[in-house]
């Protein structure tokens, strides 16, 4: 285990004995109301959880299923939950709340709402957007292989501050580590991007923005030549790959191309962008012209696609 490794082991076991303490104070509060934190996250799974059973209780929240027992038992005495026997399977019983275990844990949410609140209250407008981006972003890493839910995606066309310059950096690293460019592809996104917004027309030009919680996950333009649209930084985070998110994209600058009128809408890209030549040919762009070029990367060939509409 070499030094930097350590040194992130560190760092990981601090903020976890940092949070502990933090759940710790939020747990001591909900105590207040004979629930410990584990209980009211098994009622909170017995209500979202459709066909609940306590099987799904233990495999999902990794607790000991005879703990699990215990305490659905109480929550049956306490008239919190009552139990169904499927149709399908008579042995196995559906859980579901009562009016009273709804009332509850309605209650232990206004309550644990209010808490948060409180905690992030202090914070500034920017301190709050960080904190909820990065746990995010932690949950996320952490759940690898997880199904992206895409109803959580947003896409918007408003253009905001600070919009550009995260997507130029977006193409750096991104182009970086998958294609191995050097910064000057930066350098180039960074001032098309100076010309796209010194003569951004929003009546003919638009710029697609993918958001997953707050964060900027991918994008795609267009820019209005005269008769012909431009199509411009078509781009994804390696995370957001593989669920349709590239092709809603792209047909939506094809829809808007098709709206606004234009007779052709054409792209530039590289000959190692594989998977994007194979999506645009399978849109019906064709290759018209291609060059070398030697700026980004030594055996790079730039190709030019256009379709007619």
């Amino acid at each position: 285990m070499n030094e930097i490794v350590k040194e992130d082991i560190n760092i990981i076991r601090r903020f976890n004995r940092f949070y502990t303490n933090v759940l710790g104070l939020l747990d001591r509060h909900i105590l207040e109301s004979n629930l410990s934190l584990s209980q009211v996250r098994i009622l909170h799974e017995i209500e979202t959880t459709p066909n609940c059973t306590s099987t799904l209780l233990t495999e999902k929240l990794c607790i000991d299923s005879g703990y699990i027992s215990r305490i659905l038992n109480q929550f049956q005495k306490q008239g919190l939950i009552q139990k169904q026997k499927s149709k399908e399977d008579g042995r196995s019983n559906f859980l579901m709340l009562t009016e009273t275990g709804e009332q509850k844990l309605a209650e232990m949410n206004a309550r644990s709402d209010k808490q948060i609140y409180q905690m992030i209250q202090p914070l500034s407008k920017y301190a709050q957007h960080k904190l909820v981006q990065d746990m995010a972003f932690i949950e996320r890493i952490l759940t690898k292989g997880k199904p992206i839910n895409s109803k959580e995606i947003s896409i918007r066309h408003q253009i905001k501050p600070g919009d550009a310059g995260y997507i130029t950096y977006m193409h750096g690293w991104i182009y970086k580590q998958e294609y191995n460019y050097s910064t000057a592809f930066e350098s180039y996104v960074a001032q098309s991007f100076y010309e796209f917004l010194q003569n951004y027309n929003p009546e003919l030009d638009r710029l697609w923005i993918a958001e997953h919680n707050a964060e900027i996950i991918g994008c795609i333009g267009i820019i209005n030549h005269g008769n012909r649209a431009q199509l411009r930084w078509f781009l994804l985070h390696p995370d957001y790959r593989g669920i349709g998110l590239g092709k809603s994209l792209l047909n939506a600058a094809l829809d808007y191309c098709h709206q606004k009128k234009y007779k052709s809408v054409y792209l530039d890209t590289t000959d190692d962008l594989e998977t994007a030549i194979a999506m645009y040919k399978r849109m019906g762009f064709i290759k018209v012209t291609e060059k070398e070029n030697r700026s980004w990367r030594e055996d790079l060939t730039e190709l030019e696609f256009e379709m007619q509409l």
